[in-house]
């Protein structure tokens, strides 16, 4: 493992069985994270990547593949020990920040919970003191301590998740979609948050989200995904200068323009979704994509280096290259 990366994930596999076959969540997926580091991965719904974050987690067990973290293969290994060893470090901030809290428990006691659940030998003094400490590095007021999660605003919210995945000290945090269902000046809010905290204690992040703008602000490098598969892979500011995948071409022409006197072109994909139960081995986007042959019909293409530290997922990838 290269001592740069804190995460590496080789050929990750999650399927999981439908009365109409196997679906294939997450299929051969590879990528590695520095320390300190932020990646974005990002795609349409329904193309795996809640599903990713979760695999990494154990919060669903893998169908094949390797996670190493800190030289430890944490997708094989059982997870009783995993969670034992390796829960506190890896911890997630879920995608609604509602539904992710007890509604019966105040805020003190909401991050409260995960210190008491992972350092028994605290007192009880130790363990609000750490939640109060928590709470104030977030920006949550003392006043708010014994408030219930209904009576707080989405930012609020999302901020006691944020407080209880740091609350174990972890050193790389899967961040679900946190800011997807906040409005836009408290996504800011939260997105700057995040930055700050990764200043602060180096922390490594994975960003899932569907918005691209979202993904360009805090990423270092960015993956998309689409229907389980990771098509293209490089650094956050190539891809929105030198995107190659027609797929991701699709997703930036997407992203509105605040001008009106600015002619915007948008790629407009047209067919149907590939079914990702028991799919062929073929091109999963050729059904979509204006440039297919039967090559992509009949042939699976592999992530592949077209450009340094650029990796794209399309046999005709060269012909893309501006």
């Amino acid at each position: 493992m290269d001592s740069k990366n804190l995460l590496e994930v080789k050929n990750l596999k999650k399927y999981f069985q439908t009365p109409r076959g196997l679906l294939h969540a997450v299929d051969n997926v590879t990528f590695n994270i520095e320390k300190g580091k932020t990646i974005g991965i990002v795609g349409e719904s329904g193309c795996g990547k809640s599903t990713l974050g979760k695999t990494l987690m154990r919060l669903h067990q893998p169908t094949a593949g390797e996670v190493m973290f800190k030289d430890a293969d944490i997708a094989n290994i059982p997870l009783k020990e995993f969670k034992k060893k390796y829960r506190a470090n890896i911890q997630m901030i879920f995608q609604d920040p509602y539904a992710s809290l007890d509604p019966r428990m105040s805020i003190l006691q909401l991050i409260e919970e995960p210190i008491k659940v992972n350092n028994k030998s605290l007192s009880k003094a130790q363990v609000t003191e750490k939640a109060r400490e928590m709470m104030e590095l977030v920006g949550l007021a003392k006043r708010l301590e014994g408030a219930y999660p209904h009576e707080l605003d989405g930012g609020r919210r999302q901020r006691i998740g944020i407080a209880r995945a740091l609350s174990l000290n972890p050193e790389f945090i899967v961040c679900d979609e946190p800011v997807s269902a906040l409005d836009v000046s408290i996504q800011a809010q939260v997105l700057n948050l995040l930055q700050d905290l990764q200043e602060q204690r180096g922390l490594t992040y994975m960003f899932i989200t569907h918005d691209m703008s979202v993904v360009k602000h805090i990423s270092d490098d960015i993956a998309v995904m689409y229907l389980g598969q990771m098509i293209e892979k490089c650094s956050a500011d190539r891809i929105f200068r030198d995107t190659i995948h027609p797929y991701s071409q699709a997703l930036l022409s997407a992203i509105p323009i605040p001008n009106v006197h600015v002619k915007h072109e948008r790629m407009v994909l047209k067919g149907e979704l590939t079914s990702p139960i028991d799919p062929k081995p073929c091109c999963r986007f050729a059904a979509r994509c204006p440039y297919a042959t039967d090559k992509c019909l009949a042939e699976e293409p592999k992530l592949r280096e077209i450009l340094p530290n650029h990796q794209v997922a399309c046999h005709f990838a060269e012909k893309f290259v501006k």
